[in-house]
Formats: structure tokens, C-alpha cells, sequence
């Protein structure tokens, strides 16, 4: 049976987060059945994309889950002057126009400009140079039965404007993303938050990258305040998580909000996802240590989505007996054991297929993608960087489990001899503050002269 023809569509992306729309936009095609194809090389930057896609469902259910992308049209026709575009619009096959053009059909031309602003006057010379299009049907502005765009691409220098756009693209629109939820899941307005809590965009990009979907189990190794369980269960998956903090998992204990000193009886991450209504979708969390194994063999999960602790407010740490207090006030937990138990636990415990999405602190000046951990069980998808200052950053890491876990692979990372580089991974903290020490230092200095 022959493959659907591949129709073209032009994707409208926000301008935030640049690194991280393309392996969301590739899992999300994936998730719908379909893969990345772009009619052109991707400029990775720009906030047009033209994609193939084999049809108008699949780019709906890309749309359904997106935050990183705004609209998707079907594409008309698109060339870099207006000339260019409107050939490319008399070449559009007229009978893919037509059921859109009717006469008892109502509709309407909206303009969109990146990087320039226009004014009416020459939004309606645009909307006219267009009447050679076979348009039937009555303008309806209000609630019109079929869009077009016009949209026009003025580069990405705010500084140097051209007078004519770079490229400009027409078609229907089909369909909006869903950056709505970065407002309305916001962490401003969440019942129950921590120090940590993961910004709310991230949290859906993070459950994108995962492929998260309905009646899935996510789990959380380094629960917090729940943030990360709450993006999964808006798409449908069923969510539990495990932290090392006992008043965090309980609601109890100081508030992390201005103006509130204890958290009151209704913080707790059950009541996060009622504020959503989405307390169907939450199975538990539990106090546990992540680097003592709890779960029984046999336990699988579809995703693991997780933002483990790096040390900066707090050194990561693990639970201990009486006899080891005695011996040591406190175990280290370094980071590079961390990384290990996870990507160990993802192994074991992930479905065939499944996802681990979790964040890398990196100091970037030794940076290289050598001391991203690895795993033979498991694939990397991507890895996508987040600034948190001039010298360092935290990467996205997704990988994908693509091979069953034998016994042979539990340690597997210290038999490879890629374990030392890794090791670096430990003295974040003491590099992260190393460079704010030096900020503030060159601050006091500048501000001496």
C-alpha cells in the first residue's frame, strides 16, 4: 500500500526557547504517527517553518500539544518577494482551492509580520494585490468560516530592517498550539509551589519531548512540589513521583512564598493537580531515597520526567542509617551519582520505546557532549541548552530506551572508561558559585571606578 502524499504546511513558532522546537515539533509528529520532514532545510532560528505532513489530521494533533508553536497553515504558496509568492499561488492546484473559495462560504485575510510593523493602509493594499485569487465566498471579519494569512518574514536583526520582506508565505490556518497553558498552569497562580519549581512552558516542553499521552505512567524520581506531574496529567497519563524530603512530600514545613512563613493545610501535591482537575490522574508520592532501589522488578513506566537536584541551593543527598550517622554526619550524593541511578533506573524500569527526560547542569567553559551520560540501553534523542548564566547552563536530556536491561548492563558505565568525565559533574556547585562570586566581585569593582 503506498505512503500518503506528503502535503505541505507552514508551522508559526514562538520566539522563546529556540533550541528546544525542534525535538518537540519531531516527538509530537511521532507521537501522531507521522516523522520530521521539512520541505527545506530548517532555519533553526526563524519562526517559519515548512513542513511535510501527510495530512490535515496529523497537523491538528500537533497542534493539540505544541507550546512552542503559535498557528499551522496549509501552504498555498511562498517565495522570497511577492512576486515569487504570487506565481507560486497561480500554480496552487485550483481544486485544492476551491472547497475553501465557495460562494455560500465566508471568510477572511489576516496579515502577520515578524520583525516590522505595518500600517492598515498597507495591510489592505497586500489584502488586494491577492483578487486574483478565485474568492467566491463574502468577508465575514468576526466569525468567518475559513483564514488566510499572509505572512512576511522581515529577518531576525531588529536593527536592520529591509524595506521588503525575505520570504513570504500564504495559506489556510488550520489550527492554533497551545501556548495558552504557559498562562494558565502558570506557577504564579499554583496552589502549592517550592524554590524549584519548573516554569510551566518548560514543564509542557519536557512532557512533549517525553511523548507523554493518555493512560501513561510518568514518574518523577525528584518529585518537589509536583510541578512536573502536572503537564503529564493534562495530556491524559496517570503520574507518581518519590522525593528524599519528608516535608516537602507532606505539604509541611516553610513556605517558599514572600508574605507566607509556613505552608498552610492544603499544600500538597494532590491538591496541585485538583486545582487542575486532574486528581483522577494521580497515583501517590512517596518519601523515598533514589539512590536505595523500592520498586519491585517487573515495574514499568512510560515515561520518567525529572529535574534532579544540582546542589545549588542544597547539596544533593541520601538517606543513611544510625550506624553510617555515627560514621559520617552526612553520605555525599554527588551528582555523577545521580546521573548514574538514573539513567540505571531508566533502563531497568522503562517500557520498550519509553522516554527519560531530565535536566544536566553544565559549567560551560569544559563543556564538550562527552560528559553527557550515556547508557547502552538507552538512545539520545536530544539535548537542548537553557542559560543560567554566562558560565553555566542546564541541558535537556532525552533519551529513549531501545534495548532490553540484563544484568550485565548495571554497571556497564564504569567498565567503558567514559566514567572520569563524568566525574566533573560533582564540582557544579562549587563552579557555580565560584562565578557568582566573581560576578558580584566585578560589579563592586565597576561600580567603584
Amino acid at each position: 500500500m503506498a505512503a500518503p502524499a506528503l502535503r505541505r504546511y507552514l508551522l508559526l513558532l514562538a520566539q522563546e526557547h529556540l533550541e528546544f522546537r525542534l525535538p518537540e515539533i519531531t516527538s509530537l509528529l511521532s507521537l501522531c504517527g507521522g516523522q520530521f520532514s521539512g520541505e527545506q532545510e530548517i532555519r533553526v532560528n526563524s519562526p517559519f517553518w515548512i513542513l511535510n505532513i501527510p495530512s490535515e489530521e496529523m497537523a491538528r494533533g500537533l497542534m493539540k500539544r505544541t507550546v512552542c508553536a503559535k498557528s499551522i497553515f496549509e501552504l498555498w504558496g511562498h517565495g522570497k518577494s511577492a512576486g515569487e509568492l504570487y506565481a507560486s499561488l497561480k500554480n496552487y492546484p485550483t481544486d485544492k482551492m476551491l472547497p475553501y473559495l465557495q460562494s455560500d462560504s465566508t471568510y477572511k485575510v489576516h496579515i502577520h509580520t515578524f520583525n516590522k510593523t505595518l500600517t492598515q493602509a498597507q495591510k489592505i493594499k497586500k489584502i488586494d494585490a491577492l483578487e486574483f485569487l478565485p474568492f467566491k465566498g463574502k468577508v465575514n471579519l468576526k466569525n468567518p468560516e475559513h483564514v488566510f494569512w499572509i505572512l512576511e518574514d522581515y529577518g531576525m536583526d531588529p536593527n536592520d530592517v529591509p524595506e521588503e520582506p525575505i520570504h513570504l508565505y500564504f495559506g489556510r490556518w488550520i489550527a492554533d498550539g497551545q501556548r495558552e497553558l504557559i498562562e494558565s498552569y502558570s506557577v504564579k497562580k499554583r496552589h502549592f509551589i517550592g524554590n524549584t519549581s519548573m516554569d510551566a512552558c518548560l514543564s509542557f516542553i519536557m512532557a512533549n519531548h517525553g511523548r507523554v499521552k493518555p493512560n501513561d505512567i510518568v514518574y518523577d524520581p525528584f518529585v518537589g512540589t509536583g510541578g512536573l506531574l502536572i503537564s503529564s496529567a493534562h495530556f491524559g497519563a496517570y503520574v507518581c513521583g518519590t522525593d528524599i524530603d519528608y516535608n516537602t512530600i507532606h505539604g509541611l514545613g516553610k513556605a517558599s512564598r514572600k508574605n507566607q512563613k509556613w505552608r498552610g493545610p492544603d499544600e500538597n501535591i494532590r491538591a496541585n493537580l485538583r486545582q487542575y482537575g486532574l486528581e483522577k490522574y494521580y497515583l501517590d508520592a512517596l518519601v523515598a531515597d533514589f539512590s536505595r532501589p523500592i520498586w519491585r522488578k517487573g515495574i514499568l513506566f512510560d515515561a520518567i520526567i525529572t529535574d534532579p537536584p544540582y546542589g545549588i541551593r542544597e547539596a544533593p543527598r541520601r538517606m543513611g542509617s544510625q550506624k553510617e550517622t555515627v560514621k559520617s554526619v552526612e553520605r555525599s550524593y554527588h551528582l555523577s551519582d545521580i546521573f548514574f541511578d538514573l539513567l540505571k533506573f531508566g533502563a531497568e524500569y522503562l517500557v520498550m520505546g519509553g522516554r527519560l527526560v531530565y535536566w544536566l547542569p553544565i559549567y560551560r567553559p569544559e563543556y564538550t557532549e562527552e560528559i553527557i551520560p550515556r547508557h547502552p540501553c538507552l538512545k539520545l534523542i536530544s539535548n537542548c541548552e537553557q542559560l543560567l548564566s554566562s558560565h553555566t547552563s542546564r541541558r535537556l536530556i532525552t533519551m529513549e530506551k531501545v534495548k532490553e536491561f540484563k544484568d550485565q548492563d548495571e554497571n556497564s558505565y564504569l567498565l567503558d572508561g567514559q566514567y572520569m568525565p563524568y566525574r566533573g559533574h560533582n564540582s557544579f556547585r562549587e563552579k557555580y558559585f565560584s562565578g557568582v562570586t566573581k560576578r558580584i566581585a566585578k560589579e563592586e569593582k565597576d561600580n567603584q571606578k
